[in-house]
């Protein structure tokens, strides 16, 4: 995918200070948190072998920061060789307002999903199937906090003010990700990013991360 074109900076001004020390925190922080999980990860990775066949982890196509596209890392959470057409239509429904099973509180994620295993619907709710992205930070791909890494067929038909979220690496939480998820709509979600990457706050990204563990544990917005 071509680069995008450097942002209107009346809209989104980069901070050289913020993006060095939003680096050293994703490094830092990534680095304290794998020691404790490792044996949790591969915990999970044990039960996901065993639930259905198949690797434990799998990589999945995104786009990254200026539409550059890369591996995200995840845990396994549905059967292999799965039919993705389900999974485009839902997502063309979801960036035209539709609601995905009449649900107005669940605009984003399928329910019931019959691609999903066992263990899958359990680390999906909980965004455990994410946990290995911090992989994907320490490769400088993505961030401890910052828009949700969308797939490339949903880039394909952004407008030229949905692509301002890509102007900030994408991260494993952000503010959609704890406020917002599955019960915003897309242009809602387009400017809570923008809102964001307009911020540009430390101790924004710190307050995000830290509301992110309660959001896992309750299973919002998760499905």
């Amino acid at each position: 995918m071509a680069i995008l074109s450097p942002p209107n900076q009346n809209i989104i001004g980069f901070n050289p200070g913020y993006l060095r020390a939003k680096r050293l925190l994703d490094i830092v922080f990534t680095v304290l948190i794998l020691l404790p999980l490792c044996v949790f990860l591969v915990i999970i990775a044990v039960l996901v072998r065993l639930d259905s066949k198949g690797p434990a982890f799998f990589r999945q196509r995104r786009v990254g920061l200026n539409g550059i596209e890369f591996d995200v890392f995840k845990f396994r959470s549905m059967y292999v060789n799965c039919d993705d057409s389900v999974h485009r239509e839902a997502i063309k429904q979801y960036m035209n307002g539709a609601a995905l099973n009449g649900d107005e509180n669940n605009l984003y994620k399928l329910v019931d999903d019959p691609r999903v295993t066992r263990v899958g619907r359990f680390i999906r709710k909980t965004s455990i199937d994410e946990l290995p992205q911090f992989f994907n930070v320490l490769r400088g791909e993505m961030t401890l906090v910052g828009p949700r890494p969308p797939l490339p067929y949903e880039v394909e038909v952004y407008s030229l003010h949905d692509e301002l979220r890509l102007y900030g690496k994408p991260g494993l939480t952000g503010t959609w990700q704890v406020y917002g998820r599955s019960r915003v709509t897309f242009n809602e979600m387009v400017e809570m990013d923008i809102a964001y990457l307009q911020q540009q706050s430390i101790w924004q990204d710190l307050k995000l991360i830290a509301l992110t563990l309660p959001v896992m544990l309750q299973g919002r917005g998760g499905a």
